[in-house]
């Protein structure tokens, strides 16, 4: 069995963090959280919006590359797996809007689908594309479908898919600070599951390194308890394993760093004194990486 986070540190010796903290369900605690997720200063999502920022037009180019001929999936299915409050989803539409603008992106009428399973996260996901097609002027990009999936029932989870999805499955699925909440096994037999042969995923995550000190978490602003979800420490060489036993390969990311096929990222002091007060005790420590795969 995967033992969680909170079991591995529980091993350990006592830190002596006086804050009080109180472990829930993962749903519950997104719920909670789901109001001040993206205000309350947390650097690795930072991290990650920015280099989704490059890799987003990268994987936007590989979809199109394999599927613009393919007109028996049209309308395209873009999958945003644990989309959360949107943050991601809004930046593939612009990603997707840029691409489209700027001649690279050829690609059928497209359908953009975010699941999560928090519905808490969902609502704020709903408020947050909305204003970001009217501010952005994404008003041409497709509208998003938003629902709920449980990626802890693995490949079964499909059947909690939208319609379309169900049919043909997606082309291209990112999935970004998610699998930290799902055992490696179920997430990628989720995934496979939703997507056709050759489909292309994008996958960001904390880091081991981060996961062997701290987890997501967050400060409920009413009592100054710190909330855990449940959470797991994977390795990039498990997540490797997981994902090719499910069926996945590794695809080469574009970029010097990326030759190795994962890019890792820590905070050095400058991205710590930009990122704020919170980054800076993880100086020196890797904290994030992504992985793209594609369906064999």
């Amino acid at each position: 069995m995967t033992m969680t986070i909170q079991e591995q540190l529980a091993e350990k010796p006592h830190n002596g963090d006086p804050q009080p903290v109180q472990y829930v369900g993962t749903v519950e605690a997104y719920d909670k959280w789901a109001e001040v997720y993206d205000t309350d200063g947390n650097f690795l999502q930072r991290i990650d919006t920015i280099e989704m920022r490059a890799l987003l037009p990268q994987f936007l180019d590989r979809v199109n590359a394999r599927f613009r001929t393919q007109s028996q999936l049209s309308p395209l299915k873009l999958l945003d797996l644990g989309c959360g409050t949107g943050r991601n989803t809004i930046q593939l539409l612009e990603a997707l809007s840029m691409r489209q603008e700027s001649g690279a992106i050829l690609l059928p009428e497209a359908e953009v689908v975010g699941l999560d399973a928090s519905p808490g996260m969902l609502e704020v996901a709903r408020s947050a594309i909305q204003a970001a097609v009217t501010e952005k002027g994404l008003q041409g990009m497709p509208e998003v479908y938003l629902g709920v999936v449980n990626l802890l029932q693995g490949a079964s989870a499909k059947t909690q898919l939208p319609p379309s999805l169900q049919v043909s499955g997606a082309a291209g699925v990112i999935s970004t600070l998610v699998l930290e909440h799902i055992p490696a096994k179920e997430f990628f037999e989720a995934a496979s599951a939703m997507m056709v042969p050759g489909a292309y995923l994008l996958v960001t995550n904390m880091h081991a390194d981060m996961g062997a000190i701290s987890q997501a978490g967050f400060t409920d602003p009413q009592t100054g308890v710190k909330i855990r979800p449940t959470s797991y420490c994977h390795t990039v060489p498990e997540v490797l394993a997981a994902a090719e036993k499910a069926g996945f390969q590794m695809e080469q990311l574009m970029g010097e760093e990326g030759e190795n096929g994962v890019l890792e990222r820590g905070v050095d002091q400058q991205l710590g004194e930009t990122l704020g007060a919170r980054a800076k005790k993880w100086v020196g420590i890797r904290v994030w990486f992504g992985i793209c795969f594609s369906k064999t």
